[in-house]
């Protein structure tokens, strides 16, 4: 599959041969639904938590006599009925919000997003990204490319993988390895800019995530 380099101008410099199995598969947008709840899901801290009966403070002693008072019978002022009791089927901090996904699976979603924002025009090939010493130096060099007003991620080489630390300081920025990529950061921003010795790496470590299966 033939896509187009560009240079940090954005000016298209010549062709590049993708894998036709990571940026040519059908787009399957339940199987990435899945895939995108599976990972939130996973991320999700649990903090509601409301105390029962049981964890409330006070109420160890009968408010009044069983019998006689002609008031309702109760035996604890812990009671969900009283105010400032336990709170019944209130949320848990145990509660478990844990998927589960194969790993095929989920490299197949990854594919087909990275498929479908290739199709889109939203993924562009850059034939390198020179590493830079600060955020300035960094920020000057991707001004060509990068629209202030749009988000976008940067896949780098791994030899040029320490440019991801200047993103940090540029708003709307953000850096995906091409050894983890997912399904949220693959979808969330604008446009993605792929360093064309990553599509290398990323091709050989999801060849080993399949054969490892």
């Amino acid at each position: 599959m033939q896509v187009s380099i560009y240079n940090l101008n954005k000016e298209k410099i010549g062709e590049f041969e993708v894998p036709e199995r990571i940026f040519g598969k059908k787009w399957s947008p339940d199987l990435v639904h899945q895939a995108l709840v599976t990972q939130q899901a996973n991320n999700r801290n649990t903090v509601a938590h409301t105390k029962d009966r049981g964890e409330v403070r006070g109420g160890g002693k009968k408010p009044w006599k069983q019998k006689g008072t002609g008031r309702s019978r109760h035996g604890s002022i812990r009671s969900p009925l009283w105010s400032g009791g336990g709170v019944t089927f209130g949320p848990r901090k145990e509660r478990i919000f844990e998927r589960k996904i194969n790993k095929k699976m989920n490299q197949s979603a990854i594919f087909s997003v990275l498929s479908k924002k290739m199709a889109d025009n939203e993924i562009f090939v850059i034939d390198s990204f020179p590493m830079a010493k600060k955020t300035a130096e960094f920020s000057k060099l991707i001004k060509n490319i990068f629209e202030p007003k749009n988000t976008a991620a940067f896949i780098f080489s791994e030899k040029n993988k320490n440019n991801f630390k200047f993103l940090k300081n540029i708003p709307r920025t953000s850096y995906l390895s091409p050894k983890s990529l997912n399904v949220y950061d693959l979808l969330n921003p604008k446009n993605i800019f792929i360093e064309k010795d990553s599509i290398k790496e990323i091709s050989d470590h999801y060849k080993k995530v399949l054969n490892n299966n």
